[in-house]
């Protein structure tokens, strides 16, 4: 999808969306005297996959954890899909159908991979205390759930592991778990959280793929990464965050050329590298990226 279809006038920081799937205006978040999200006007384009990049520390997983339902804001309001989500807990927004994976995975060890999969299906009737009294009542849309759950693992290639914990799987394939599970809820948006963070190189390619299928499938998908290869890869719209504020936004292409980015990653050191071409400054931010990534 190209950038001119997903914005509406001048590429600015909070720049209007023509179909923005999340709206947020005014969102801060402090501990004690540092502010680490101070984001004035943000919008995320509908059926897209957009990257949230910036240095360590610039507050995109506090973000995340904002607009997810997983910390509380001091201020500010946000919409998904027109509904408001400003003080509505985790699971409630989940039920809505936005939905996240996390840095450090949230697989439960001591359960197998299926049952980490059927945890993730909505609207299960036994669940409910009476009604788990009574398996007649569930146990066609617990076949259901299972015959979903398998499914999913079989397009992760997980489906040979189903019935083994999910502490016995690498750290790539509880990624691949995670968003797996994620997916038993038919969710509108996905938000993954770091995706390629200590994966083995042997499944970088087999998660690209998902995510961009993710897209296909008619999902939003809003990630948070340090591998900027992968960032121009996949994403069709980049956010920057730096010191808890968007300072820029854009196609991949136009954002890594942005002197806002290039001043937020290279910071003190920019005085020194005006005389960089544009190729030689996309060079450092990339290799600067990939120096957090392995940090």
């Amino acid at each position: 999808m190209k950038s001119v279809n997903l914005h509406i006038g001048d590429i600015v920081p909070g720049v209007a969306k023509t179909d923005p799937i999340i709206v947020a205006d005014n969102v801060t978040r402090s501990f004690g005297g540092l502010t680490a999200v101070d984001v004035d006007h943000v919008e995320i384009p509908r059926n897209a996959i957009t990257a949230l990049i910036g240095p360590n520390g610039a507050g995109k997983t506090t973000l995340f954890n904002l607009l997810t339902g997983f910390d509380k804001p001091d201020s500010g309001k946000w919409k998904f899909l027109g509904t408001s989500l400003a003080g509505v807990p985790a699971f409630k927004v989940a039920r809505l159908g936005q939905v996240r994976t996390f840095q450090l995975t949230k697989a439960l060890s001591l359960l197998s991979v299926l049952d980490n999969m059927k945890l993730g299906a909505k609207g299960q009737q036994g669940e409910n205390m009476f009604r788990a009294l009574l398996p007649f009542l569930w146990r066609k849309q617990e076949a259901e759930i299972e015959a979903k759950a398998m499914d999913l693992l079989a397009k992760f290639k997980l489906d040979t592991k189903s019935e083994d914990y999910a502490a016995s799987l690498s750290g790539g394939q509880r990624k691949l778990l995670e968003m797996a599970r994620a997916l038993m809820s038919d969710p509108a948006l996905v938000m993954l959280d770091e995706p390629m963070a200590g994966v083995n190189p042997a499944l970088t390619q087999s998660l690209l793929d998902h995510i961009l299928d993710l897209k296909t499938q008619g999902m939003t998908v809003l990630f948070v990464e340090h591998d900027m290869q992968m960032v121009r890869h996949i994403a069709d719209w980049v956010i920057v965050m730096a010191e808890g504020r968007i300072v820029a936004e854009g196609p991949p292409d136009l954002v890594m050329t942005n002197p806002a980015v290039i001043d937020a990653y290279l910071g003190s050191h920019h005085d020194q590298d005006l005389g960089m071409t544009e190729d030689e400054n996309v060079h450092a931010i990339k290799e600067l990226l990939d120096d957090d990534d392995k940090s």
